[in-house]
């Protein structure tokens, strides 16, 4: 009996407590001043966008959300590593009834930050190591340098200028300059790269969107002993410019270990703006993942592409489609896949 009384009681209480925050949640609300401090560098004009949806709170529920939804704007902006925030009444003779102020406490990033990592896969282990400058002019503005060896990329050099739109970070601009070298042994060459890229992203209703442009110089050299004559025909420069537009759906949980949703990716390039490379390119990938019991994930996956020369000019090894590997068809080796002439893989335009 005792045991019942208690149980009643703190039922009637949980009853009490839930009907009390029910009351609060619906209470009227009018936000009279939005502060942020702890900022220092970043100019005031990215942040306004990121934080004015708060005005527009007509209760104390949808005033908590569209906080905690400024929170999460302010954090994408990339310039801080902290954001707290504090509701609390408004106060003054001339406060409203139902006023509140917020007060976003923010710690901005260092200025300069630097990493190191290493990364293995696509049966290649790197070494990387990176410097960036944060909020260069205080609009969010990133410069990346990287630095990256590799097993089968002996060394990569990058260098990039970041910056997103002020209330939309999902829409940024980058230019970038690069140079690398890199063994291609089941071709019979190296390949050496160099130049520069300028991307445009946004967003839209369905989907993330990339336009970019690139101008390359690209070398293929050291040619092994048994590379064969189709291969040596390849070999020596070239000079790439290309327009591409990306289009990239991911409904997925988890980018790395995903349980359920699908990624869609559809890239399409015009190379011939310049230089001796002259083609359409289409490439397509799709890969969606179910769960079908707790914790049995089935996966799957698919990819598609074209390679059409323009002008009757012939298609560079560079440009073609390589298969084979684990993150294309496992149980082949890396870029195995295809019409082979000696030791060397062809490639092929059609896959």
């Amino acid at each position: 009996m005792e045991d019942e009384r208690r149980k009643k009681k703190k039922g009637g209480m949980n009853a009490q407590v839930q009907e009390a925050a029910n009351e609060i949640l619906v209470r009227p609300a009018v936000v009279e001043h939005v502060n942020i401090e702890g900022y220092w560098k970043t100019k005031k004009d990215i942040l306004v966008p990121s934080i004015k949806r708060v005005l527009d709170a007509t209760s104390f529920q949808e005033l908590v959300l569209l906080i905690f939804e400024a929170k999460d704007n302010l954090l994408s902006l990339g310039v801080f590593e902290e954001v707290d925030m504090l509701i609390d009444t408004s106060t003054g003779p001339s406060a409203h009834p139902n006023g509140f102020d917020i007060t976003f406490h923010v710690k901005e990033k260092s200025f300069l930050t630097s990493s190191t990592g290493t990364h293995i896969g696509n049966n290649e282990g790197s070494m990387l190591f990176g410097c960036h400058l944060n909020n260069v002019f205080g609009r969010a503005e990133q410069v990346k340098a990287d630095l990256t060896f590799g097993t089968r990329t002996r060394m990569s050099y990058q260098l990039a200028f970041f910056k997103p739109t002020p209330g939309n970070p999902d829409r940024s601009f980058t230019v970038s300059a690069q140079k690398s070298t890199t063994d291609v042994p089941m071709c019979s060459h190296q390949e050496a790269t160099q130049g520069i890229s300028v991307e445009f992203m946004f967003p839209s209703d369905i989907g993330q969107h990339a336009l970019s442009w690139e101008g390359m110089w690209r070398n293929v050299t050291e040619l092994s002993k048994g590379a064969s004559f189709a291969i040596r025909e390849q070999a020596g420069h070239s000079l790439k410019s290309a327009l591409k537009h990306t289009f990239i759906i991911d409904e997925r949980d988890n980018m790395a270990m995903p349980t359920k949703g699908y990624s869609f990716r559809l890239s399409q390039e015009l190379a011939g703006l310049g230089g001796d490379v002259k083609f359409l390119k289409d490439n397509l990938e799709y890969q969606q993942s179910v769960e079908v019991f707790k914790d049995v994930i089935i996966s799957w996956s698919l990819q598609g592409g074209h390679l059409h020369t323009l002008f009757g000019t012939p298609s560079k090894i560079n440009d073609r489609f390589f298969l084979g590997g684990p993150l294309s068809v496992r149980g082949f080796d890396f870029k195995g896949i295809g019409p082979r002439r000696g030791e060397a893989n062809e490639l092929n335009q059609l896959f």
